[in-house]
C-alpha cells in the first residue's frame, strides 16, 4: 500500500488499510501479515510476527514484519515462515 507524498497525511492510507482488512475479513480470511514501517500498522491492530512465531521469508527487521488476527484467536497454535508469490522476489 502506497499513497502519494503529496497526499500523505490526509486519512487516505488509514482508509485503504481498513478496507483491506475489511474485505480480508469479508473473505473469510483469519489471519493478516503485512511488512511495513513499524510506526504505522500497529495503530491498526498489527504486532511483530515474532512475537508470535511466525518469520518472513525474506530478510527483513523484525519490527517491520507485522501480524494480526482477523479472528479472535486464529493465531493460537500457529507458527512457520510466511512465503511469498513469486512475483514478490524481485520487488
Amino acid at each position: 500500500m502506497a499513497v502519494a507524498p503529496a497526499l500523505q497525511n490526509s486519512g487516505i492510507g488509514s482508509e485503504l488499510v481498513k478496507t483491506g482488512l475489511r474485505k480480508c475479513t469479508d473473505a473469510g480470511y483469519e489471519i493478516a501479515v503485512v511488512l511495513g514501517h513499524p510506526n504505522y500498522y500497529p495503530r491498526f491492530g498489527f504486532k511483530t510476527a515474532k512475537s508470535v512465531g511466525i518469520r518472513c521469508e525474506f530478510d527483513v527487521p523484525d519490527e517491520a514484519f507485522m501480524v494480526m488476527e482477523l479472528r479472535e484467536g486464529a493465531l493460537n497454535g500457529r507458527s512457520g515462515i510466511v512465503r511469498y508469490q513469486p512475483e514478490f522476489n524481485d520487488v
